[in-house]
């Protein structure tokens, strides 16, 4: 496994949510404090960034079709990029069993390189994205940087936002909100299944994290951030969430934040705080740690053409001006190359929204 390098200096204040695209080969993430999208190429080319109406919690690929689909890669088109720069490359430096990501932070460097327009030469985007805003699901076209309301999510509820979120095998959406302040329990995990129903999996957070699952998809991982813990859940075939446990404490400096789980079932997770991601077994073993140069660490993804590749968002909310003098590289987008595949990334149905 190699180590990690700074592929965009973007200076996000609290990237998260990286997603490959294999589509138009493109790596995405959002700034969820910067109120951004990103993307740019697995070099770190062809960037480009996108101001949202509110605060993206993750961003996950759309389609129309009912089917699921896993995006297979294809052959970038020519044609020009409006408004975006090809700049870059890499840069070597609960209540039940439940008791931060981390609070502050000044205003950063880095970001936009480019907003809005068309982007033929990234290849076929497909037919946009979802992206988990303040109050709900909203469509992102990346052809015109427009976002439009799906589904209102938590009206009831403006102190919260959403926090983090994926697409599993069978075409449902996991993803969780949480309080912005990030001292109330008021947070919930959700799943949106195929069909439109929308499901209250768990309830009683402050942050929300993850979520991740098994590559039989027979068992989902989610984490309570503020009480360092991974929990645990068996899925039926219908994608019911049942048998809740406590399966990683997690121990040493650091909250655990966003995850990830390869094709032997090893899941990655983030540690917010920790200047790392650890490794654990099927068992909950701790089995691995790769360090990083900034402490905090929010998400990664697997990609590239073989999924070997390992793109990994930072942030550098809540760092002190010491701390972010000591860390130059806060906020940046790192990968590294991992010697096992992780999972390929599937696509929602537009149709299972309303």
């Amino acid at each position: 496994m190699d180590q990690p390098v700074c592929l965009w200096h973007v200076g996000a204040e609290l990237g998260e949510g990286p997603l490959w695209h294999a589509a138009s080969e493109s790596v995405y993430f959002v700034d969820i404090r910067g109120r951004q999208v990103h993307r740019c190429a697995p070099d770190g080319t062809r960037r480009q960034s996108w101001d949202a109406p509110g605060r993206p919690g993750f961003i996950v690929p759309a389609r129309v079709s009912t089917t699921p689909v896993v995006s297979a890669p294809r052959r970038p088109s020519a044609g020009t990029q409006a408004r975006s720069v090809a700049i870059g490359g890499t840069e070597n430096l609960g209540s039940r069993l439940r008791g931060n990501d981390g609070a502050g932070g000044n205003d950063g460097a880095g970001g936009n390189d480019g907003a809005g327009g068309n982007d033929e030469a990234g290849g076929d985007d497909g037919e946009g994205f979802i992206v988990g805003l303040d109050d709900g699901l909203y469509r992102f076209d990346q052809q015109t940087g427009q976002f439009s309301v799906l589904r209102h999510i938590e009206a009831d509820q403006p102190d919260n936002r959403f926090n983090d979120g994926f697409v599993a095998a069978d075409g449902s959406l996991w993803f969780g909100s949480m309080d912005v302040g990030e001292t109330n329990p008021t947070g919930s995990l959700y799943s949106l299944h195929p069909g439109g129903r929308l499901s209250t999996v768990d309830r009683g957070y402050i942050i929300t994290n993850g979520p991740a699952m098994s590559p039989d998809g027979k068992t989902l991982y989610h984490t309570d951030t503020l009480g360092k813990r991974i929990y645990a859940f068996d899925l039926l075939p219908d994608g019911t969430a049942t048998r809740m446990r406590l399966f990683i404490a997690t121990a040493g400096p650091g909250h655990p934040d966003g995850m990830a789980v390869d094709a032997d079932g090893t899941i990655w997770v983030a540690m917010f705080r920790g200047a790392r991601v650890d490794r654990y077994n099927a068992d909950g073993e701790l089995i691995g740690t790769l360090a990083f140069p900034v402490s905090n660490i929010t998400k990664l993804a697997f990609g590239g053409p073989d999924l070997r590749t390992a793109f990994v968002t930072t942030a550098w909310k809540g760092l002190n001006p010491d701390e972010r003098a000591r860390e130059p590289l806060a906020g940046a987008l790192f990968t590294f190359r991992t010697d096992t595949p992780g999972l390929p990334q599937h696509t929602f149905s537009l149709q299972d929204i309303a």
